[in-house]
């Protein structure tokens, strides 16, 4: 409870509010950027938006693993799903991500396809022993992720398992913020950088915003943790000196998960992939390298990649790329909520319009 209590304290945050207040100059926007989506979630919770100054704005970005997921991968996702020698196996915030005829997984295993909620991907291996069937783990997430699935896609393959695969749709952070830093349309100012992304990989890769004259500050998820940032965000930019700073010390090393680090580069290589609402991205996706092609689901069940196809009426994409609120989609709350979702920003415990709905409706 330390660590929540603590930096929930009432008074150290309207100290940081005043400093921010201070410091800010009036003259001017500031205009950051949320890469994770559980930064999102908890600058909704906790009210950050309204408490800090009118000419601060706080933005979403595409820091959702599951809404930047295109959907030709949802789509080849419920394909497989569909197979009756199959057994899906996901983490919970896949199951209601809807595909282009309406379908989610919920769905599907109501009608009686088999698929199964676990916490570690290594329960595969059980499942897979248990069943005999074909069982497919789905590897939706970014660097925070991507290891625990080449961790089994690695034990798989030294145990010789014939019926364990995983569906390699695992992407990478840096290649996207490259992409949101080239768009000048944004105006983005600084970044908030995803804590739990940074865990694994340290904070070289956050060098190329700061050489861009932009702030990046890794920083973790209570309310005393995101206001110290802007604050330091805000001063870099009043001075122009720019310099990545790790505000979340208590979980992320400089260097980050070494070992996590040689894992994901032993098992994937860095390939183009496509992302919701932001195109084809070079080098931002995992796919297995050659000795690893035995435990491809998309090698084993033919999964040709199709292009990015969005969901008619779907504003996720501009919601992702810091574009559009989620409150400005015609489709917030008329059409599409949490108990309803039309796409994937609603329905996950981390889509921006999912938050938005929660805590700023």
């Amino acid at each position: 409870m330390k660590f929540v209590k603590d930096f929930r304290d009432r008074e150290l945050a309207e100290k940081l509010l005043a400093a921010i207040s201070r410091e800010a100059d009036t003259s001017r926007v500031y205009r950051f950027m949320e890469v994770c989506g559980s930064h999102t979630m908890a600058v909704s919770r906790f009210g950050l938006r309204s408490l800090l100054p009118k000419n601060i704005e706080l933005v979403s970005g595409p820091g959702c693993p599951v809404c930047v997921t295109p959907q030709w991968e949802i789509d080849a996702i419920f394909e497989i799903a569909s197979r009756e020698d199959v057994t899906i196996v996901t983490f919970g915030d896949m199951i209601r991500v809807p595909g282009s005829r309406g379908e989610s997984l919920q769905k599907l295993r109501a009608d009686g396809a088999d698929i199964r909620i676990v916490f570690s991907p290594l329960d595969t291996l059980k499942i897979a022993e248990e069943t005999g069937k074909n069982t497919v783990f789905i590897g939706i997430g970014f660097e925070t992720t991507a290891p625990t699935a080449a961790a089994l896609a690695k034990t798989a393959k030294e145990l010789g398992t014939a019926n364990v695969f995983v569906a390699p749709f695992c992407k990478t952070v840096p290649e996207v913020m490259d992409v949101l830093l080239a768009d000048e349309t944004l105006e983005i100012d600084g970044f908030l950088c995803p804590g739990h992304v940074s865990v694994v990989t340290g904070l070289d890769i956050y060098k190329a915003v700061t050489a861009q004259k932009r702030s990046a500050v890794v920083t973790g998820f209570e309310p005393l943790d995101i206001l110290s940032s802007v604050l330091e965000m805000v001063r870099q930019h009043n001075k122009g000196e720019y310099e990545v700073k790790n505000f979340y010390t208590r979980a992320v090393k400089n260097e980050g998960n070494l070992k996590a680090q040689a894992l994901l580069k032993e098992v994937f290589y860095q390939a183009d992939t496509d992302w919701r609402g932001l195109g084809r991205i070079p080098k931002s996706g995992l796919r297995f390298r050659d000795e690893y092609q035995s435990v491809d689901a998309l090698a084993k069940f033919g999964i040709q990649e199709t292009g990015v196809t969005d969901l008619k009426g779907c504003k996720c994409g501009d919601v992702l790329k810091g574009k559009m609120k989620p409150s400005a989609c015609p489709m917030f709350d008329n059409g599409c909520t949490p108990q309803n979702p039309y796409g994937p920003c609603m329905v996950s415990s981390e889509g921006s319009c999912s938050a938005y709905y929660k805590y700023e409706r």
